[in-house]
């Protein structure tokens, strides 16, 4: 019998999705490691050698890192715009802390700090006695241990940019909540513990600091940060020299043009530096290291270099406020590619607790390599269990064949979907696949019962009456499977999540797709004369 696309449009369009999933699954668009391909220079760590398909951890080896943030907060306040810089100063002062540790916020009525000091030196009697100092009646019970949902959200992003531009395959960054806590989860397949901690233990803080002689000695001045940063190229390597290519915005390069000409780093001929990474940057200040140009990572100095010639040229003419680039230097490539990362990617605006509250886990590529063939054994004994009750039961080949492999197709179009999607499967997932292989195939139980044991169906009618029938249970029992794991996929609740993910787009696919495919194939086997 003829399959005409107007009368079974639903068994094409089953066709439809399973090419479309054969494509994200096996076809090589991008580059390996998912449909949309991997980031620029990313190796594929945790794919399958000849699909796009991605491990998790548990799959595929790795380290897990959990840990809370480290900060507290004080919400409900009001305050202005203009306000915010006075409160940062403020508590800066007060609490003997960095810029980048007190974060205000007028629009939220927020204020933050977060710094490694406060997980053991700053109290929260202490903040409220330095906001108390700003002018803002807080006590010490206001302070909240932790930060505000919008710091922890820009730490998630920023780190799942620091795992893309690192190209580690796989890697992902998400919050989960504990009872009175949120932490942040890190997991990163087929990387070890240091690895991992060297990417997100510290926090990325760039900073470019001008070190000159003064009337008085010595002095500093910060000339750029990465908010002033418009373009970052990649770390590269001439002649010897390492180096990231950068270029200012507008308003950064006017102002550190007028820096550079106001401290002397316009001469003819360039600027000598002397600068000794090995020392402090006070200990350097007494020998005359001459006019430097220090890169500030963290806090430390990571280079020093005088400036060149033709720069120093082009800071005297005023070209280099037409064109605000030059190069930040370093003494290796991979030292140019963490500065690079850091620039591109920003700083967290706080740390992870990993060493005091956090824990981390680590298992060996070697023993993950043994889940995966233990993976497909028990979804192969699922399917082979759930045909040989099908066919128990109905021992008629032509209805239960159909059933098993549109079951199947299922479980392929959700592969299809995890490839194009670039999901991490892991054992959580691979829970889930089971899980739908069982509710599919009950589902088609559900259609070939109500059409086949009511009587003999003879027209058309008959059967789209009882096939409706059957739809109208099972889109119930679709609807209440999605709405018991809606929370599960919701709230950040770990392996439960994953598990939640994959019911409820199997549940989508089944309804939509496969379980109305299966009732066109079983009304061409009822109805062969029509």
């Amino acid at each position: 019998m003829k399959l005409h696309f107007k009368k079974h449009w639903r068994i094409w369009l089953l066709v439809v999705f399973v090419l479309v999933s054969t494509v994200a699954v096996f076809a090589p668009l991008g580059g390996d490691g998912g449909i949309t391909g991997p980031a620029e220079d990313e190796t594929n760590t945790a794919g399958s050698q000849y699909t796009n398909l991605q491990f998790g951890l548990e799959l595929s080896g790795g380290t897990q890192v959990r840990a809370p943030f480290v900060g507290m907060s004080v919400s409900d306040l009001e305050f202005g715009p203009d306000a915010e810089s006075e409160i940062e100063g403020t508590l800066q002062s007060e609490l003997g802390l960095g810029a980048g540790d007190v974060r205000a916020d007028a629009e939220a009525g927020t204020v933050e700090v977060f710094d490694d000091s406060v997980a053991g030196n700053t109290t929260r009697a202490e903040f409220a006695d330095a906001l108390s100092a700003a002018g803002y009646e807080v006590e010490e019970s206001d302070v909240r241990m932790g930060v505000t949902a919008d710091t922890r959200e820009g730490v998630e992003d920023v780190l799942n940019d620091r795992l893309r531009e690192r190209g580690l395959g796989g890697g992902t960054a998400s919050q989960v909540t504990a009872p009175g806590q949120r932490y942040m989860v890190v997991e990163v397949p087929g990387a070890n513990r240091s690895e991992v901690i060297d990417l997100i233990g510290d926090r990325g803080q760039v900073e470019i600091l001008a070190l000159y002689p003064g009337d008085g000695g010595y002095e500093t001045q910060s000339l750029l940060s990465q908010s002033d940063l418009a373009e970052i190229g990649g770390a590269q390597q001439e002649q010897g020299e390492t180096f990231v290519p950068i270029r200012l915005n507008e308003q950064a390069g006017q102002r550190f043009g007028d820096a550079m000409r106001e401290n002397g780093f316009d001469q003819q001929g360039g600027t000598r530096c002397s600068y000794e990474l090995e020392r402090s940057l006070e200990e350097n200040m007494d020998d005359d290291p001459g006019r430097c140009l220090l890169t500030v990572l963290d806090g430390e100095v990571v280079f020093a270099a005088g400036v060149a010639p033709n720069l120093a040229s082009s800071f005297e003419s005023g070209a280099f406020d037409e064109d605000p680039s030059y190069r930040t230097t370093t003494t290796s490539f991979e030292d140019a590619r963490e500065l690079e990362i850091n620039m591109r990617t920003g700083a967290l605006r706080t740390t992870l607790d990993i060493d005091e509250r956090g824990t981390t886990f680590f298992l060996l590529p070697s023993l993950a390599e043994r889940f995966k063939p233990l993976s497909i054994v028990t979804g192969a004994a699922a399917v082979l269990a759930v045909s040989f009750m099908v066919f128990l039961r109905y021992r008629r080949p032509e209805i239960a064949a159909p059933m098993i492999l549109t079951a199947a197709a299922e479980v392929y179009i959700l592969l299809g979907f995890a490839a194009a999607v670039n999901l991490a499967l892991d054992l959580s997932h691979i829970a889930g696949f089971i899980a739908v292989i069982g509710t599919g195939v009950d589902d088609l139980v559900i259609i070939a019962d109500e059409i086949m044991q009511q009587g003999d169906v003879s027209t058309s009618r008959v059967f789209e009456s009882r096939f409706r029938k059957a739809f109208w249970v099972i889109g119930a029992a679709a609807a209440t499977t999605i709405i018991a794991m809606s929370p599960l996929a919701v709230l950040s609740l770990g392996e439960l999540q994953g598990f939640a993910i994959i019911t409820i787009v199997g549940v989508l696919i089944g309804v939509l797709i496969t379980r109305p495919a299966y009732g066109d194939i079983l009304r061409i086997l009822v109805l062969r004369n029509e």
